[in-house]
């Protein structure tokens, strides 16, 4: 039996727009972010998709980004499991800085480094192997046996939590996932075998 994991980072937020470091903070979306939460219901409709089951994270920008799927899918009263597990990564002392301001304080290399490295965290946040020291453990105890009971789950998070399930699920190596660009917006449908291997992967873009 196959199961459908559908997983959305979510649709621009305010700190997108400013370019800002975001992490942790909780910012709300910007219109062109509801908008794309918005698309990306309509794109999931069109598939005929509907959910057994959804989660997101603690920050309201992906909880706002599921409940316009949901709304648009016609499930809005959905059960919905909120977890900082899914958060987005935490980026410690250069959460709400400019990043253009960052690169001026610690040089153009050391930020790049922080942005694009597997294994090196900026001062008191997290590397992507952090994030994804959290985020694997909870999609394997928490969502994975929805989608291997053939549900279809729906996963509203960040690119940075998606990107550390995403390595998982594709058998990515770290130099490759941090040069994985995820779109807001914009699904990526799985369907999983029953023993958990990927039998395809559809990135809904467009």
């Amino acid at each position: 039996m196959s199961g459908t994991l559908v997983l959305v980072r979510h649709g621009q937020s305010e700190w997108n727009l400013k370019n800002l470091f975001t992490g942790w903070r909780d910012v709300g979306l910007t219109e062109q972010g509801t908008a794309e939460a918005h698309a990306a219901g309509e794109k999931l409709k069109a598939r005929g998709l509907k959910f057994d089951i959804a989660y997101t994270s603690a920050l309201k920008r992906a909880q706002v980004t599921c409940q316009h799927i949901l709304d648009i899918v016609g499930q809005g009263d959905l059960k919905t499991i909120r977890d900082q597990a899914l958060n987005e990564r935490d980026y410690g002392d250069l959460s709400g800085l400019n990043k253009d301001d960052a690169r001026k304080k610690w040089g153009e290399e050391q930020v790049h480094i922080w942005r694009r490295s597997y294994d090196i965290a900026p001062p008191g946040g997290e590397s992507l192997k952090d994030t994804g020291a959290r985020v694997w453990p909870y999609y394997l105890h928490e969502v994975q046996p929805h989608v291997l009971r053939g549900e279809t789950v729906l996963v509203a998070a960040h690119g940075n939590s998606l990107r550390a399930l995403i390595m998982a699920l594709d058998g990515k190596s770290g130099e490759e996932i941090v040069k994985l660009e995820l779109g807001t917006g914009v699904p990526i449908v799985y369907k999983l075998n029953a023993d958990s291997t990927v039998a395809s992967k559809d990135v809904l873009e467009g």
